[in-house]
Protein backbone atom coordinates (compact mmCIF):
# COMPACT_ATOMS: atom_id res chain seq x y z
CA UNK A 1 0.00 0.00 0.00
CA UNK A 2 2.58 2.48 0.82
CA UNK A 3 4.17 1.97 -2.40
CA UNK A 4 1.53 2.94 -4.27
CA UNK A 5 1.03 5.88 -2.09
CA UNK A 6 4.68 6.61 -3.09
CA UNK A 7 4.27 6.26 -6.87
CA UNK A 8 1.51 7.93 -6.44
CA UNK A 9 3.31 11.61 -4.97
CA UNK A 10 6.33 11.08 -7.38
CA UNK A 11 3.95 11.12 -10.12
CA UNK A 12 2.01 14.38 -9.17
CA UNK A 13 5.68 15.72 -8.14
CA UNK A 14 6.85 14.82 -11.56
CA UNK A 15 3.96 16.42 -12.86
CA UNK A 16 4.27 19.76 -10.98
CA UNK A 17 7.65 19.54 -11.66
CA UNK A 18 7.11 20.08 -15.43
CA UNK A 19 4.67 22.83 -14.82
CA UNK A 20 7.79 24.78 -12.74
CA UNK A 21 10.06 24.25 -15.66
CA UNK A 22 7.46 26.48 -17.70
CA UNK A 23 6.88 29.04 -14.30
CA UNK A 24 10.94 29.15 -14.20
CA UNK A 25 11.47 29.48 -17.85
CA UNK A 26 8.79 31.83 -18.78
CA UNK A 27 7.87 34.04 -15.24
CA UNK A 28 11.35 35.69 -15.64
CA UNK A 29 11.05 37.30 -18.79
CA UNK A 30 7.47 38.33 -18.16
CA UNK A 31 5.83 35.76 -20.70
CA UNK A 32 2.47 34.04 -19.48
CA UNK A 33 2.46 30.55 -18.20
CA UNK A 34 -1.01 29.82 -20.19
CA UNK A 35 0.17 30.68 -23.78
CA UNK A 36 1.48 29.81 -26.34
CA UNK A 37 1.58 26.16 -26.23
CA UNK A 38 4.38 24.59 -25.36
CA UNK A 39 6.80 24.40 -28.27
CA UNK A 40 10.69 23.25 -29.40
CA UNK A 41 12.97 26.45 -28.86
CA UNK A 42 14.68 24.95 -32.03
CA UNK A 43 11.67 24.37 -34.79
CA UNK A 44 9.18 26.00 -32.83
CA UNK A 45 7.14 22.98 -33.16
CA UNK A 46 3.94 22.75 -31.14
CA UNK A 47 4.54 19.70 -28.87
CA UNK A 48 1.66 17.05 -28.28
CA UNK A 49 1.00 14.90 -25.58
CA UNK A 50 3.66 12.43 -26.20
CA UNK A 51 6.34 14.96 -25.87
CA UNK A 52 4.60 16.32 -22.34
CA UNK A 53 5.23 12.92 -20.62
CA UNK A 54 7.21 13.85 -17.43
CA UNK A 55 11.04 12.26 -17.33
CA UNK A 56 9.44 9.54 -19.58
CA UNK A 57 9.29 11.60 -23.08
CA UNK A 58 13.03 12.84 -22.51
CA UNK A 59 13.84 9.29 -22.34
CA UNK A 60 11.90 7.80 -25.13
CA UNK A 61 13.06 10.74 -27.49
CA UNK A 62 16.53 10.10 -26.24
CA UNK A 63 17.20 13.59 -25.36
CA UNK A 64 15.85 14.98 -28.78
CA UNK A 65 13.07 16.72 -30.25
CA UNK A 66 11.39 14.28 -32.37
CA UNK A 67 10.69 16.70 -35.27
CA UNK A 68 14.22 18.80 -35.69
CA UNK A 69 16.12 16.38 -33.78
CA UNK A 70 17.90 19.29 -31.45
CA UNK A 71 19.22 18.19 -28.33
CA UNK A 72 16.55 18.85 -25.26
CA UNK A 73 18.02 20.68 -22.29
CA UNK A 74 18.26 17.65 -19.43
CA UNK A 75 17.58 20.44 -17.45
CA UNK A 76 13.47 19.55 -18.28
CA UNK A 77 13.71 15.66 -17.35
CA UNK A 78 16.38 16.43 -13.98
CA UNK A 79 14.28 19.32 -12.39
CA UNK A 80 11.06 16.91 -12.95
CA UNK A 81 12.50 14.01 -11.58
CA UNK A 82 13.94 15.97 -8.36
CA UNK A 83 10.54 17.14 -7.84
CA UNK A 84 8.76 13.79 -7.52
CA UNK A 85 11.73 12.50 -5.49
CA UNK A 86 11.58 15.56 -3.30
CA UNK A 87 7.47 15.27 -2.87
CA UNK A 88 8.31 11.70 -1.77
CA UNK A 89 11.30 12.29 0.26
CA UNK A 90 8.43 15.06 2.40
CA UNK A 91 5.98 12.32 2.67
CA UNK A 92 8.49 10.21 3.87
CA UNK A 93 9.80 12.65 6.52
CA UNK A 94 6.95 14.22 7.64
CA UNK A 95 4.08 11.79 6.97
CA UNK A 96 0.13 12.52 7.21
CA UNK A 97 0.61 15.86 8.43
CA UNK A 98 0.44 19.83 7.45
CA UNK A 99 4.24 20.53 7.75
CA UNK A 100 4.09 17.90 4.36
CA UNK A 101 2.24 20.52 2.56
CA UNK A 102 5.10 22.75 3.96
CA UNK A 103 7.28 20.52 2.63
CA UNK A 104 5.66 20.04 -0.60
CA UNK A 105 5.34 23.92 -1.39
CA UNK A 106 9.17 24.42 -0.72
CA UNK A 107 10.08 22.17 -2.59
CA UNK A 108 8.01 23.31 -5.36
CA UNK A 109 9.85 26.88 -4.49
CA UNK A 110 13.01 25.72 -4.98
CA UNK A 111 12.12 23.72 -8.49
CA UNK A 112 10.93 27.21 -9.52
CA UNK A 113 14.16 29.05 -8.03
CA UNK A 114 16.51 26.69 -9.50
CA UNK A 115 15.28 26.60 -13.06
CA UNK A 116 15.23 30.25 -13.32
CA UNK A 117 18.47 30.69 -11.61
CA UNK A 118 20.00 28.74 -13.70
CA UNK A 119 18.81 30.35 -17.27
CA UNK A 120 18.83 34.13 -16.08
CA UNK A 121 20.07 34.45 -12.88
CA UNK A 122 17.51 35.43 -12.03
CA UNK A 123 14.88 34.71 -9.05
CA UNK A 124 11.65 36.38 -10.11
CA UNK A 125 9.66 38.88 -7.49
CA UNK A 126 6.36 37.35 -8.56
CA UNK A 127 7.28 34.04 -7.35
CA UNK A 128 8.27 35.01 -3.82
CA UNK A 129 5.38 37.02 -3.66
CA UNK A 130 3.16 34.17 -4.49
CA UNK A 131 4.76 31.46 -2.21
CA UNK A 132 5.17 33.67 0.62
CA UNK A 133 1.63 34.03 1.93
CA UNK A 134 1.42 30.53 1.71
CA UNK A 135 3.99 30.17 3.95
CA UNK A 136 2.85 32.91 6.17
CA UNK A 137 -0.62 31.32 6.18
CA UNK A 138 0.54 27.49 7.18
CA UNK A 139 3.26 28.93 9.79
CA UNK A 140 0.88 30.96 11.90
CA UNK A 141 -2.24 28.56 11.44
CA UNK A 142 -1.65 24.74 10.94
CA UNK A 143 1.68 24.19 10.82
CA UNK A 144 2.94 26.67 13.41
CA UNK A 145 7.27 26.12 14.39
CA UNK A 146 7.77 25.78 18.43
CA UNK A 147 7.87 28.78 19.29
CA UNK A 148 5.37 30.74 17.02
CA UNK A 149 7.41 33.80 16.98
CA UNK A 150 10.51 31.63 15.54
CA UNK A 151 9.14 32.03 11.78
CA UNK A 152 8.81 35.72 12.17
CA UNK A 153 12.66 36.18 13.76
CA UNK A 154 14.02 33.55 10.86
CA UNK A 155 12.09 36.19 8.20
CA UNK A 156 14.35 38.89 9.58
CA UNK A 157 17.11 37.32 10.50
CA UNK A 158 17.40 36.18 7.04
CA UNK A 159 16.59 39.48 4.83
CA UNK A 160 19.02 41.13 6.95
CA UNK A 161 22.00 38.37 6.80
CA UNK A 162 21.55 38.29 3.24
CA UNK A 163 21.32 42.32 3.12
CA UNK A 164 24.30 42.57 5.04
CA UNK A 165 26.14 40.63 2.69
CA UNK A 166 25.27 41.92 -0.46
CA UNK A 167 26.50 45.73 1.23
CA UNK A 168 29.74 44.43 2.86
CA UNK A 169 30.45 42.31 -0.66
CA UNK A 170 29.29 45.27 -2.92
CA UNK A 171 26.63 43.36 -5.23
CA UNK A 172 28.04 40.02 -4.21
CA UNK A 173 24.44 38.80 -3.13
CA UNK A 174 21.63 39.94 -5.45
CA UNK A 175 18.04 41.25 -5.06
CA UNK A 176 16.34 38.32 -4.97
CA UNK A 177 18.95 36.12 -3.11
CA UNK A 178 17.95 38.46 -0.39
CA UNK A 179 14.09 38.23 -0.28
CA UNK A 180 14.07 34.27 -1.37
CA UNK A 181 15.89 33.99 2.49
CA UNK A 182 13.37 35.98 3.91
CA UNK A 183 10.80 33.40 2.64
CA UNK A 184 12.82 30.93 4.11
CA UNK A 185 13.57 31.77 7.44
CA UNK A 186 9.51 32.05 7.62
CA UNK A 187 9.55 28.32 6.51
CA UNK A 188 12.92 27.43 8.51
CA UNK A 189 12.45 29.68 11.54
CA UNK A 190 15.63 31.60 13.00
CA UNK A 191 18.03 28.38 13.45
CA UNK A 192 17.28 26.86 10.39
CA UNK A 193 17.87 29.64 7.67
CA UNK A 194 21.00 29.61 9.41
CA UNK A 195 22.09 26.32 8.45
CA UNK A 196 20.62 27.19 4.95
CA UNK A 197 22.69 29.80 4.63
CA UNK A 198 25.86 27.59 5.57
CA UNK A 199 25.17 24.56 3.45
CA UNK A 200 24.68 27.00 0.60
CA UNK A 201 28.23 28.46 1.32
CA UNK A 202 29.44 25.34 1.75
CA UNK A 203 28.05 23.69 -1.26
CA UNK A 204 29.11 26.87 -3.17
CA UNK A 205 32.66 26.40 -2.14
CA UNK A 206 33.25 23.61 -2.94
CA UNK A 207 31.24 22.69 -6.31
CA UNK A 208 32.92 26.31 -7.46
CA UNK A 209 36.29 25.34 -6.37
CA UNK A 210 35.76 22.12 -8.51
CA UNK A 211 34.47 24.08 -11.14
CA UNK A 212 37.23 26.38 -11.48
CA UNK A 213 39.94 23.64 -11.07
CA UNK A 214 38.38 21.48 -14.27
CA UNK A 215 37.74 24.40 -16.32
CA UNK A 216 34.50 25.05 -16.27
CA UNK A 217 34.15 28.24 -14.18
CA UNK A 218 35.63 31.66 -14.76
CA UNK A 219 37.62 33.56 -11.85
CA UNK A 220 35.39 36.85 -11.41
CA UNK A 221 32.95 35.69 -13.77
CA UNK A 222 30.00 35.35 -12.04
CA UNK A 223 27.49 32.16 -11.26
CA UNK A 224 23.88 31.24 -10.31
CA UNK A 225 24.25 30.93 -6.33
CA UNK A 226 20.39 29.66 -7.06
CA UNK A 227 20.98 26.25 -7.20
CA UNK A 228 23.44 26.25 -3.90
CA UNK A 229 20.80 28.09 -1.65
CA UNK A 230 18.55 24.92 -2.76
CA UNK A 231 20.28 22.00 -1.74
CA UNK A 232 21.34 24.28 1.08
CA UNK A 233 17.81 25.03 1.85
CA UNK A 234 17.16 21.10 1.17
CA UNK A 235 20.03 20.17 3.60
CA UNK A 236 18.79 22.29 6.18
CA UNK A 237 15.31 21.15 6.38
CA UNK A 238 15.48 17.83 5.95
CA UNK A 239 18.72 16.87 8.22
CA UNK A 240 20.50 20.00 9.49
CA UNK A 241 19.82 19.78 12.59
CA UNK A 242 20.97 15.93 12.92
CA UNK A 243 23.91 16.84 11.43
CA UNK A 244 24.68 19.79 13.92
CA UNK A 245 24.10 17.17 16.66
CA UNK A 246 25.79 14.27 15.17
CA UNK A 247 29.23 16.84 14.92
CA UNK A 248 28.86 18.28 18.28
CA UNK A 249 28.61 14.53 20.10
CA UNK A 250 31.54 13.69 17.43
CA UNK A 251 34.29 16.50 17.63
CA UNK A 252 33.18 18.91 20.59
CA UNK A 253 32.33 16.20 23.07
Amino acid sequence: MMVLIFIYIFIIGITLGSFYNVVGIRVPVGESIVRPRSHCTACNRDLGALDLVPVFSYLVLRGRCCGCKQMISPLYPFTEFMTGVLFVASFIVFGWTWETVVSMLLMSLLAIIFVSDLRYMLIPDKVLLFFFPLFLLLRVTVAPLDPLWDALVGVALGFTLLLAIAIISQGGMGGGDIKLFAVLGLVLGWQGVLFAFFFSCFYGAIIGGIGLVIGKLERRKPIPFGPFIVLGTITAYFIGSSLIEWYISTFLT
